[in-house]
């Protein structure tokens, strides 16, 4: 492996901008990718997140690149909008000296300014796919003079339901093109896409030294389901935090959480697909800067965005697998800070544990939540923490001048000074310090969830429906319908609902009826999946679901009905889109 970055051949100006960047050697990924990029080679590499992948693809591509040209030489494709925008940044430091032209192409930004800025014709387009699609269908991206490709984190754009638009884009641009390829995972998707369109490629795979940081601290709790937000609110006032990202594994889910939050005296807010890209910048700067201490936020955040110095990760709904977990808790305990990862699991989910205690290669320990009283000491504690420093540090004479004034006037001085520090803390009478119901060890064996005295479950609680989010978005072709290279234990531990005939709405239901059936490939798991993905609510809300060739009916509870509706609006299942109608 090269020791220096100036073994490997780069021009002087590219190895000024990795000087004053700081970086001396480069990783595994940079110094086996970039040599045969730079002599035109097409490339396939495995490495994980945050291996240097950007460096390895972007530095031979600044390298070759024709500057003096006209066209669009470059296109990098990339699966968020974050990481989009971090991939473009980075291009822009180290092709600084280069004058290099680099332009981000996704959603959240209007047309017409994007148009006006590919006017200026820039060298490297990093995109997502969707918005290249649509810019590609407009006439404003011309292709023609294309002579590099770049797919990165290219299992996370096909797994999020890219493949049709990657392969799009693939026809579109020129054959004889370079084209490399940067995967974290190998899935069968990935490879049947490098065997189509990479030309006998040099393949690269970097070996996963380590599966989370040394630095960070892994715990779990045991919760039942409906005492996680009061179990969340103890760990929030006891940890010595500084910053945390709590995870969610919805969008809906994100934002009732950092409703929650906010309405009990945390500063929190959400981040979550849905959000305008203006809105999301403005999130991520709020929470950088130290001004939103809680971020609560869905999967889009554990790759692509970057931020550091995170205290705490909070995975307050379970990751559906191994990887998942990986990048989530990757958020904290970097470059030698140490970090804390904490997650609530529910007694359902604890064979889920265990398997991802087995895919980290590590145990995580379990531990007891606060007491009551841990809560009240850690709030006392924070308080005169607070007086002390406000008594050394100020002067308070407007203050001391109103005490003798209330002196004078006959007051008690320890009344007056036991109602100053009410009101000093009354923001913590806002969060409630609830009773949080132990859990019965003896009403938990450790048994597949999927069964129940020796016989299937019919109807499922809140984890059984969300766990059947991620298998479902695979098999609504999201994934192209192909197995996804993770570990198969991580996919199969949703139960399976039975089809039920159809019959009189049950007291406090509503049926409700979707445009797609047997005819479309639709199954029971289908539509608890879709609607827990796009709704989040729990699958004990879902009644009876009755397929028929071409519709299927379904029972929600009455008080769900709108949330449905509303959510399932732009809703897909199997990749068809749908139209819902109430029909009781």
């Amino acid at each position: 492996m090269s020791e220096t970055f100036h073994d490997l051949g780069l021009r002087e100006e590219l190895l000024q901008a990795i000087t004053e960047a700081g970086y001396e050697q480069p990783t595994p990924i940079q110094a086996n990718a970039i040599p045969p990029l730079l002599e035109g080679r097409d490339v396939l590499g495995q490495a994980q997140t945050g291996t240097g992948k950007t460096a390895a693809f972007s530095l031979p591509l600044l390298n070759n690149l024709d500057y003096e040209a006209r066209g669009i030489q470059a296109l990098i494709l990339t699966p968020t909008r974050e990481l989009a925008a971090q991939v473009c940044n980075t291009i822009y430091k180290y092709g600084k000296h280069l004058n290099a032209r680099v332009m981000p192409i996704y959603g959240g930004i209007s047309y017409t300014r994007q148009e006006k800025r590919l006017e200026r014709t820039p060298h490297i387009v990093v995109g997502t796919p969707g918005r290249t699609i649509d810019m590609m269908n407009r006439g404003f991206l011309d292709f023609s003079t294309v002579r590099y490709l770049v797919l990165d984190e290219a299992d996370e754009m096909l797994k999020m339901g890219f493949i049709e638009d990657v392969e799009t884009i693939l026809r579109a641009v020129p054959q004889g093109r370079q084209t490399a390829m940067f995967s974290a995972t190998m899935p069968e998707t990935v490879r049947d896409l490098a065997d189509e369109h990479l030309d006998n490629p040099v393949k690269i795979a970097i070996e996963r030294k380590q599966m989370t940081v040394a630095l960070t601290e892994q715990r779990y709790y045991l919760v039942q389901e409906e005492s996680k937000l009061a179990a969340l609110s103890r760990l929030l006032e006891t940890e010595e935090l500084k910053s945390a990202l709590v995870f969610t594994r919805t969008r809906a889910g994100s934002s009732e959480l950092a409703e929650q939050l906010l309405e009990r005296g945390f500063v929190a807010d959400a981040l979550h697909g849905e959000l305008n890209q203006a809105a999301r910048e403005a999130v991520l700067r709020r929470f950088r800067n130290g001004q939103l201490p809680i971020l609560v936020a869905t999967d889009v955040v554990a790759r692509g965005v970057d931020i550091s110095d995170v205290s705490h990760v909070f995975n307050y709904d379970m990751p559906y697998d191994g990887e998942d977990y990986v990048h989530r808790i990757g958020r904290t305990g970097r470059a030698g800070r140490t970090g804390v990862a904490i997650t609530l699991v529910t007694p359902r989910e604890r064979r889920r544990l265990h398997m991802l205690e087995q895919f980290i290669k590590r145990p995580i320990a379990r531990t007891e939540l606060p007491r009551l009283e841990d809560v009240r000491e850690r709030r006392d504690a924070r308080f005169v923490e607070s007086l002390n420093t406000l008594v050394s540090t100020e002067p308070l004479e407007n203050e001391r001048a109103l005490i003798a004034q209330l002196a004078e006037a006959g007051y008690d001085m320890q009344q007056v000074a036991a109602a100053a520090m009410r009101l000093a803390r009354s923001d913590e009478y806002r969060r409630p310090v609830e009773h949080i119901k132990p859990i019965r060890e003896d009403a938990y064996r450790e048994r597949d969830p999927r069964r129940s005295n020796g016989r299937p479950n019919n109807r499922y609680g809140s984890e059984g429906a969300r766990e059947y989010t991620r298998d479902n978005r695979r098999e609504n072709g999201r994934d192209n319908g192909r197995d996804n290279g993770r570990d198969d234990r991580f996919n199969n531990d949703a139960p399976r609902r039975p089809r039920r005939e159809r019959s009189e709405v049950e007291a406090g239901m509503v049926r409700l009826m979707i445009d797609v059936g047997k005819s479309h490939g639709i199954r029971p798991g289908d539509i608890v999946g879709a609607i827990a993905t796009e709704t989040g609510i729990p699958g004990k809300s879902i009644g009876a679901i009755d397929i028929r060739g071409e519709e299927t009916y379904f029972d929600v509870k009455a008080d769900q009905v709108d949330r449905v509706l509303n959510g399932m609006r732009r809703g897909k299942l199997r990749g068809h889109s749908v139209h819902l109608t109430r029909v009781s």
